[in-house]
């Protein structure tokens, strides 16, 4: 299938590469967005899923240039991530900066009492 084929279809030209890390206190998604305009970026999140969402615009053709090679790709992504129960939605915070695009997601705090063996009786 072709490029513009996969673009008229709604599949993604392109996906950043991703890291996904945990901490005690939160999880950290980081996508390598080089070239991508801060406006260009959305991210949401909607039923326990995170979705990013971009769109590398291809440099304006200047009349007597011509390429010998053209690998890096252009159009829109999405990459879309299931949360687990304990991220605090409310609390999520994205930064784009210097091509790379940093999401963090807290996690919500555990009670005390959730935490606890708790012996059932037996009837």
């Amino acid at each position: 299938m072709s490029s513009r084929s996969q673009s008229l279809l709604g599949i993604s030209d392109w996906n950043p590469r991703v890291d996904i890390s945990e901490s005690d206190s939160d999880y950290v998604i980081k996508a390598d967005i080089p070239g991508v305009a801060k406006d260009d970026i959305k991210v949401t999140l909607e039923n326990g899923v995170l979705t990013v969402q971009g769109d590398r615009k291809q440099e304006k053709e200047e009349e007597n240039k011509h390429f010998h090679r053209i690998e890096r790709f252009y159009g829109s992504f999405t990459r879309s991530f299931s949360l687990p129960e304990n991220a605090d939605a409310a609390g999520l915070k994205a930064a784009a900066e210097e091509g790379q695009l940093t999401v963090t997601i807290p996690k919500k705090a555990i009670s005390a009492a959730a935490s606890d063996a708790v012996r059932v009786p037996v009837e």
